[in-house]
């Protein structure tokens, strides 16, 4: 019962959670967030896929397949390097490796068809170079750029430059924490990871706009009215679209966590891994983000102008006016009622007098 009815009271001001006044701790957690990033990418680095580094892909099919028995075949054809091999369904098998010379690849080749007693025609081999990756790369990192820029001027534009800055700020802040948790996790980086990466970019932007458009609407005229502070404000907009913005990540993560559990975790889809896990990172820290990052960081900007500055303490004084107000009325209206009660009780106090004889 006491959850009935939550987005109307949050909505009304009833019902408050001051994320605001709770900035410094928000800051903090998202501050070793980012210092774990930054250790597990420097220590372990990103674990990239062979189309950024190059190497050759083997897929083997057959009735039956096993990892195991993928590893002691290449192992007996001399391939000592580390190999990556992943199960893909139940009847095929798909085997990662440095690049190799054909020689090598030809014994991988017979050594992978003895053990799985399958034709060597339904061995698939693959050589992929590491030019390619490379401008894969560079074009990541030039859309990526692009997007920030493209993104940052049109906030500037539609609400306000400092609004632009911490919207620019929390997407960077979602993306460096994602491939932290990919570094430190030792997930594989492929294109479909760097393709979940950019869409992460948009949704978070999405969900700040929303709570940045409510602050807009609440901050208008702020300064001429005096009843609250830019971070009151401001405040009030992130109750309001509180129930909003859990409502629009949980509908978005409900898909990709069935993608990612479901179609890779338990159906065995490794194709799908790669993309959702991505996905369910990024839009699990992009909400948190435009909630705890975005709103905060840009009512602590906002509050070192000087208007607001001047805004806060007039908020300060009226506050102060107002209870001394409320003192005073209220101790006249105690006063005035004793008055009125003694005045009314004084007559019947006093003794009844006789009538004249006449």
């Amino acid at each position: 019962m006491a959850l009935s009815g939550i987005g109307g009271r949050l909505y009304r001001g009833e019902t408050s959670i001051n994320f605001i006044a709770q900035k410094r701790r928000w800051f903090a957690f998202s501050g070793l967030l980012i210092i774990i990033s930054a250790i597990a990418l420097g220590t372990q680095g990103l674990k990239l896929g062979i189309e950024f580094k190059g190497g050759s892909v083997i897929t083997v099919q057959a009735p039956t397949v096993n990892i195991a028995d993928g590893s002691a075949a290449l192992k007996s054809a001399g391939i000592t390097s580390e190999a990556i091999i992943q199960k893909i369904g139940s009847n095929k098998l798909r085997l990662q490796t440095t690049d190799l010379p054909q020689s090598t690849i030809s014994a991988a080749r017979a050594a992978l068809a003895t053990t799985f007693k399958v034709d060597s025609a339904n061995i698939d081999i693959q050589t992929v170079g590491p030019s390619w990756g490379k401008e894969i790369t560079h074009k990541a990192i030039y859309g990526l750029i692009g997007f920030l820029l493209v993104v940052m001027l049109y906030l500037a534009m539609a609400f306000e430059p400092k609004m632009a800055l911490s919207a620019i700020i929390a997407v960077i802040h979602d993306v460096f924490i994602t491939v932290g948790i990919y570094a430190l996790v030792g997930f594989e980086v492929t294109p479909a990871t760097v393709i979940g990466f950019l869409t992460i970019l948009g949704y978070s932007l999405y969900d700040t706009v929303v709570v940045f458009d409510k602050v807009r609407e609440n901050t208008k005229g702020i300064t001429s009215t005096a009843k609250q502070t830019y971070s009151e404000a401001s405040n009030l907009a992130l109750n309001q679209t509180l129930v909003r913005s859990f409502n629009t990540s949980l509908i978005a993560l409900l898909p990709v966590a069935s993608i990612l559990f479901v179609g890779a975790g338990l159906l065995g889809a490794g194709t799908l891994k790669d993309l959702s896990l991505a996905l369910f990172i990024g839009l699990a820290t992009g909400t948190y983000s435009s909630i705890f990052v975005a709103t905060p960081l840009l009512a602590t900007l906002r509050e070192r102008e000087p208007a607001m500055k001047a805004l806060a303490k007039r908020v300060a004084v009226r506050g102060g006016a107002v209870e001394s107000s409320i003192d005073k009325n209220t101790a006249g209206v105690v006063t005035s009622t004793h008055s009125k009660e003694s005045h009314e009780r004084g007559p019947r106090n006093q003794p009844k007098r006789k009538p004249r004889r006449r």
